[in-house]
């Protein structure tokens, strides 16, 4: 939860709560890095942590290509493996580097600097109990008074080199390049032919990247939240205002997150600074707020400025009726305290089968998530 003492903004998306403000932002999912793999640094990650939220647009586009790549290339290794697909890798990557970001990638897929967990010396650092004995002369982990896992997807050397493949045509597979290390993942993953549209196949291939009942449950809810973002939603069935302010909405996917950014004429430059310090006054974009106030400006609706006060508008729906409840193009509120209103501190617009536009959070760009990637669902309102 992210708290500043204080004021009411004047903009933005943002409510007052027992003295705290918060900003238009994911709660966290769980704990993002492996149990025993943790990193020595998560540079470039949102907030001084791993960043929430789970769609392609989190992903750097070069690593994205690397996800897809291996997809197409594990066959050929693993005839018998079927359900390999790029969310399930992404899930992997988001729990265990997110996705490098922040780290240089080349257009060959190197990355730099490389990414090493912590030294597995059974320190308890980062997690490890278990100390493991160098087997690669320090070649991939850069040390050899003992083993620490390395690349994106964090592979111990020794289990690197039973999985390791060259995915880019220079005939050296190496866990430092997105290529080799997606193919490395899928490989491992897949096993000798796991099918993994079988969700117990699924959860056992995840195991054994890392035996914690915690990690596979993390790990799934990247998977889920990636899969549900992949897929474009479906219009054919929506019509009218509903269908403009839809389309008005998606139309602005990929503009940047601006902290008190965007009103009913578009996208605008927003203000500094967010709960969380995240300014917007340099970045033209939407916060939460401005976004639906956008889109239903297109159908001629004009919504008030905060979350809180957007749920006063239209037919409410009850979070006691579940997400069910909700049809395409109703406002979706996320709150501290569902059923109090005046706590509700984001708010989505709904696209069907379970997910929603979202302007999410600083360092994110609007974008389709699952409903409930986010926390504190606090129902809805219909204004069409």
């Amino acid at each position: 939860m992210i708290r500043r003492r204080g004021r009411k903004a004047r903009w933005g998306c943002v409510v007052v709560m027992l003295l705290f403000a918060a900003v238009c932002c994911a709660a966290p999912v769980g704990n993002a890095i492996s149990a025993y793999l943790a990193l020595k640094t998560t540079a470039g990650a949102a907030d001084g942590g791993i960043a929430e939220g789970g769609t392609a647009a989190d992903i750097p586009p070069r690593m994205l290509a690397a996800y897809k790549k291996a997809v197409q290339q594990v066959g050929k290794h693993v005839p018998k493996c079927q359900g390999m697909r790029w969310p399930v890798l992404a899930g992997i990557a988001k729990a265990e580097s997110n996705h490098a970001l922040g780290r240089n990638i080349t257009a060959g897929g190197d990355i730099r600097p490389k990414i090493y967990g912590v030294l597995l010396n059974g320190s308890g650092a980062g997690g490890n109990t278990t100390s493991f004995p160098d087997t690669d002369k320090g070649k991939w982990d850069g040390i050899s008074r003992g083993e620490r896992a390395v690349g994106p997807f964090q592979f111990l050397p020794s289990t690197w080199d039973g999985v390791g493949k060259d995915a880019g045509g220079d005939t050296v597979a190496d866990p430092h390049n997105a290529d080799d290390a997606a193919l490395g993942a899928a490989l491992y993953l897949c096993g000798k032919g796991r099918d993994l549209t079988k969700r117990d196949q699924l959860k056992a291939a995840i195991w054994q990247y890392n035996r914690s009942g915690e990690y596979v449950s993390n790990v799934l809810g990247w998977i889920d939240q990636y899969t549900a973002a992949a897929k474009s939603p479906d219009l054919k069935s929506v019509s009218g205002k509903v269908r403009t302010v839809i389309e008005a909405a998606l139309s602005q996917r990929g503009v940047p997150y601006s902290w008190g950014g965007g009103n009913a004429n578009g996208k605008s430059t927003g203000i500094c600074c967010s709960p969380s310090g995240k300014s917007g006054a340099n970045i033209k974009g939407f916060d939460c707020s401005g976004l639906t106030t956008y889109a239903y400006a297109r159908a001629g609706i004009r919504l008030p400025r905060l979350a809180s006060d957007q749920a006063g508008v239209g037919q409410r729906i009850p979070a006691a009726l579940g997400t069910f409840a909700l049809k395409p193009g109703d406002l979706v509120f996320f709150a501290y305290a569902p059923g109090r209103d005046s706590t509700i501190y984001h708010v989505g617009i709904y696209a069907g089968n379970g997910r929603m536009i979202n302007a999410a959070r600083p360092n994110t760009v609007v974008r389709l998530d699952a409903v409930d990637a986010m926390s504190g669902y606090a129902g809805g309102a219909r204004l069409l």
